[in-house]
């Protein structure tokens, strides 16, 4: 059963943010939407750092207890806005579940379209990697933008013979930029947060004339032969519903391990408002947990 926060955010976004996106013609009415800042974790240190080139933060416990396992977190915002600093309710929320978290501030669109984030977020695994951190003790995720990122990262990178990290965890990825889901129709009038009707004039800033089905710009359309266990979390009136469901779907038709779980009621990449809504707190501890475990594999 959906919380009663749940159900009382979501008008306040309807009001806030998705009326705010319905009316954007360009990319600074989008980063306007989303300008609101929301509570950051107690007892988390937040270290500016530059691994593999790209600058970003090291999240961490603030007792300075140094956890057994790396997640490199890869934040949503359409691909034009947001940053580690934005999210850090959530990298904070896995640092205080015994996550050791590093937020990589990828290059935006439109100023630096696809491949740009792609490029950027590999550089940031590849950093990892030669810092030492073992493949089996590493993890990656995103939400939304940056949940598609994270696994289009981990396609590049199984493409050039990197090896894999020991788990992918997805916030409502966005995976198909060519918006073909089922549910960027039906729930257009549902999802308190995204317009469905938008999603390719979004994408198009982005991909700046780059076919919306690449694979390392649409995830969806790639192989997930070799990919890592997966969980997914996505809502079930979210416009990028089938993105999820359908990724959920091709890999295990490949052989993948994919946790998938669709929450009713919640907004879009609801983790990120876990100071309010109980759904994000459970959402962290079960993917702080899931990544954890691959410390016992």
């Amino acid at each position: 059963m959906a919380s009663l926060a749940a159900h009382l955010l979501n008008p306040v976004l309807r009001y806030q943010v998705r009326r705010a996106l319905g009316k954007a013609s360009d990319p600074a009415q989008i980063r306007k939407a989303f300008r609101t800042r929301l509570p950051v974790p107690r007892g988390v240190s937040y270290t500016a750092a530059i691994i593999g080139g790209i600058p970003g933060e090291w999240v961490e416990p603030a007792s300075g207890a140094r956890p057994g396992v790396t997640l490199l977190y890869l934040h949503g915002g359409a691909y034009m806005v947001c940053s580690a600093e934005t999210h850090r309710p959530i990298t904070g929320g896995f640092a205080r579940r015994g996550v050791r978290v590093f937020a990589a501030n990828y290059r935006l669109a439109p100023e630096h379209p696809f491949p740009a984030a792609v490029e950027d977020g590999l550089a940031a695994y590849r950093g990892l990697l030669e810092q030492g951190i073992a493949p089996d003790r590493l993890a990656i995720a995103g939400d939304s933008a940056g949940g598609g990122l994270a696994l289009a990262v981990l396609l590049k990178a199984r493409d050039e013979g990197l090896p894999m990290p020991a788990r992918i965890v997805l916030f409502s990825p966005w995976t198909d930029l060519a918006g073909t889901g089922a549910s960027a129709t039906e729930n257009d009038g549902r999802d308190p947060m995204l317009v469905g009707s938008r999603i390719a004039e979004g994408a198009a800033l982005y991909l700046n004339g780059a076919d919306a089905t690449t694979p390392y710009a649409s995830p969806l359309y790639g192989a997930m032969d070799g990919m890592p266990p997966m969980m997914i979390h996505v809502g079930a009136n979210e416009v990028l519903r089938d993105d999820s469901v359908r990724l959920d779907d091709k890999a295990r038709a490949a052989g993948v391990i994919s946790l998938l779980r669709v929450w009713p009621v919640v907004p879009h990449a609801w983790p990120i408002f876990q100071s309010l809504l109980p759904e994000g707190r459970e959402a962290l501890d079960a993917a702080a947990a899931f990544i954890r475990g691959a410390l016992r594999g």
